[in-house]
């Protein structure tokens, strides 16, 4: 029996001359938290849509469900759900009105719709107000009210695409708790993110630049196997110091971090004693080197260079 819900080959997406996502492959496990990390325009979007079968791709092929992405896109439409990063429910309906839509669209009715229609106001917190126009509700429960729709009929995989985009810390956090409660129910959860904090929260991540995955596991994993130390040099004026010390020879990345500058150097290399000689001669005082451990950023920073 096949264990993956998500398996992709080559999978490329082309606009005319630009190549949105270009051949990249990877798997899902049921069951699985799976993160799509990367900037905005690193073709995450387009991945997800080919997935849920709305794009058709450019070439290679994929299955969700055990359904072809090509010839099988009703099939998936019906055994998933999509949260995509426009909120997705009609504005000038009620609450009710859009679930009771939405029902209909996957086929439920009667008693087993108004169950279903609970569970997703009990989830989104909605309390008396199903009859409420859905413009006129607040941000963070328009947005448990979206994934609700996601999750209206059911669905074992459920695909989210920069869901918690545009909401308040809080709320992400929030946020976040439905979402491990939905992969302890046996779910699969492919989500898509530009925060690294997210990302930390993934069982398996593939971090995505210029339409290719540049590196993929779990976030530990990555952090842990990136081959070089990493420095933060705290320092007053860190953007002029930035630009002084990103071109020399032994060091391998160099990033600002808020107000820090992150540096990653060979394993056996010097990096303390060299840095602050150069920093010395060039008078630059109060400053501070400690070695930390990477971070995500780190390593999507190194791998992306490369």
């Amino acid at each position: 029996m096949n264990n993956y819900a998500v398996e992709v080959e080559n999978l490329t997406r082309r606009f005319g001359n630009f190549t949105a996502v270009d051949s990249i492959n990877f798997s899902v496990k049921k069951g699985e938290i799976f993160g799509f990390l990367g900037p905005n325009g690193a073709g995450k979007s387009t991945t997800i849509r080919m997935l849920c079968g709305i794009l058709m791709p450019s070439a290679g092929s994929g299955h969700v469900s055990g359904f072809d992405i090509v010839t099988e896109q009703k099939e998936i439409k019906n055994n998933i759900g999509y949260m995509s990063q426009k909120f997705s429910l009609y504005h000038d309906l009620t609450v009710t009105e859009n679930l009771e839509f939405f029902g209909s669209i996957y086929g439920l009715e009667g008693s087993y719709l108004k169950k279903r229609i609970k569970f997703v106001t009990d989830l989104a917190e909605i309390g008396s107000r199903g009859n409420m126009i859905v413009s006129k509700l607040p941000g963070g429960i328009k947005q448990r009210l979206a994934l609700g729709g996601a999750l209206l009929h059911d669905p074992e995989i459920l695909f989210l695409d920069e869901p918690t985009s545009g909401v308040d810390p809080v709320m992400r956090r929030n946020f976040w708790e439905m979402i491990y409660n939905f992969s302890k129910e046996g779910k699969t959860i492919f989500v898509t993110t530009h925060y690294m904090d997210e990302a930390e929260h993934c069982d398996r991540m593939a971090l995505v630049f210029a339409g290719k995955i540049i590196a993929m596991d779990s976030p530990v994993t990555l952090k842990k196997t990136l081959p070089y130390k990493v420095y933060a040099l705290t320092v007053p004026d860190f953007i002029k110091v930035f630009y002084t010390i990103n071109n020399l020879s032994f060091i391998k990345e160099c990033a600002i971090f808020g107000s820090n500058i992150h540096i990653l150097c060979e394993e056996k290399f010097p990096l303390e004693k060299e840095l602050r000689k150069i920093l010395k001669s060039g008078n630059v005082k109060n400053f501070k080197i400690e070695k930390i451990h990477p971070t995500l950023e780190d390593v999507f920073v190194m791998h992306a260079a490369h």
